[in-house]
């Protein structure tokens, strides 16, 4: 059974720093690309920062580009997601996520969501 859960979640000053975990588990999950996604109240959930089984590609959304960082440990089966100069509008619901598209098709190529973990950032 392919699980995914999320930790680091939290409160933090707008400028300050924050990293996520994902721990997986399931036999097909070092074949799929795992990525972070997070939703907003009142907004559509949206792919983030992805990366592929191999970790040769990523995907970042412009939103988020050069300052996230997203890392994948195979042999550790954990993904993380380094944080950085956070914003205000940086807050939200983030979940990790699996599947064998998800750099592709993003939210249509999951399989799998973790559970989610609260990230605020306050102004």
């Amino acid at each position: 059974q392919e699980q995914l859960v999320e930790s680091g979640g939290g409160l933090v000053q707008s400028g300050g720093s924050l990293t996520l975990s994902c721990v997986t588990s399931g036999s097909n999950m070092a074949y799929y690309d795992i990525g972070w996604f997070r939703q907003a109240p009142g907004k559509e959930r949206e792919g983030i920062a992805i990366i592929s089984s191999n970790e040769r590609n990523t995907f970042y959304a412009d939103s988020v580009k050069g300052r996230f960082t997203i890392v994948r440990d195979n042999a550790r089966s954990t993904v993380s997601l380094q944080m950085n100069s956070l914003k205000p509008e940086d807050t939200a619901v983030y979940y990790c996520a699996a599947g064998p598209g998800v750099l592709t098709w993003l939210n249509r190529g999951v399989l799998y969501w973790g559970q989610g973990t609260q990230v605020t950032v306050s102004s």
